[in-house]
């Protein structure tokens, strides 16, 4: 069963557990800040749902992922520093204090703020033909989130040489790099990142969320800092002290799927 929404620009699709968020803004699926903001009015409302568990973020078409921000609208008087919303530009990429994964499954092109949206993602499945790049440099512009986000992602001398050149760099580059997890037809797309969505539903949901806050907050840390961390965050001590932790091994012991609670 799903249950879609239209909103303009977009449509939400709930499938149990997995929220799917589809772009729709042709031809190039770009956003404008009025998008962004209420993308971001979706996320924070998927944060409240304890009933969702993971977000597939994806676009309409077969050509375009996302072409970034909307030009046209700049051309119409939107600043390059307008408010994006709760989420920043595409709706997540700056949520604070995120818990639930999102997976973006790239269907084309994703070029400047678009491959940003890709790269804030936990975990990228891409289609054949995807490509990815950040052409501001050569537009006399920079690529805010990139220039702090893909040296993280990327070797320092990949993530610049795109960055300077503005080159695209195609989805076998990019899973070989890291940057993509799966590779699949086009024509597959969606079933494989619904395939893994379901997968990530098999972990605790607290494991889940405690990964990602764990990540966010140690990720400027020296390794030794980090694990000296680990045990005094509100997320962890609430994974492992859970009912799920105890839930998890007796289910393996007695040979059937555990059965997560989130406490």
């Amino acid at each position: 069963m799903s249950d879609d929404i239209e909103h303009d620009g977009f449509r939400t699709t709930r499938r149990g557990q997995i929220l799917e968020i589809t772009l729709d803004r042709p031809k190039a699926n770009a956003l404008d800040a009025a998008t962004s903001v209420r993308l971001g009015e979706v996320f924070l409302a998927a944060e409240a749902d304890p009933d969702v568990r993971v977000v597939i973020y994806t676009a309409a078409g077969e050509r375009f992922f996302c072409a970034g921000w909307d030009l046209g609208a700049a051309n119409e008087g939107e600043d390059f520093d307008a408010d994006m919303g709760a989420g920043g530009f595409g709706g997540f990429a700056s949520l604070p204090r995120r818990t639930k994964p999102v997976i973006v499954a790239v269907n084309g092109i994703a070029a400047g703020g678009g491959f940003e949206i890709a790269m804030s993602a936990d975990l990228i499945v891409a289609a054949e033909h995807a490509t990815f790049s950040l052409p501001e440099a050569r537009l006399g512009m920079l690529p805010d989130i990139g220039s702090v986000r893909l040296p993280r992602l990327l070797p320092g001398p990949v993530a610049r040489d795109l960055m300077f050149t503005g080159r695209k760099m195609g989805a076998e580059e990019a899973a070989r790099w890291g940057l993509v997890s799966r590779v699949v037809p086009a024509a597959d797309l969606l079933d494989a990142a619904r395939e893994l969505a379901e997968t990530v539903l098999g972990a605790a949901p607290l494991s889940v969320a405690a990964i990602l806050d764990i990540g966010r907050r140690t990720e400027a840390l020296p390794y030794a800092e980090a694990m000296a961390a680990l045990p005094h965050l509100a997320s962890y001590r609430a994974a492992i002290d859970s009912g799920d932790a105890s839930e998890g091994p007796a289910a393996f012991a007695e040979r059937r799927p555990p059965i997560w609670k989130g406490r």
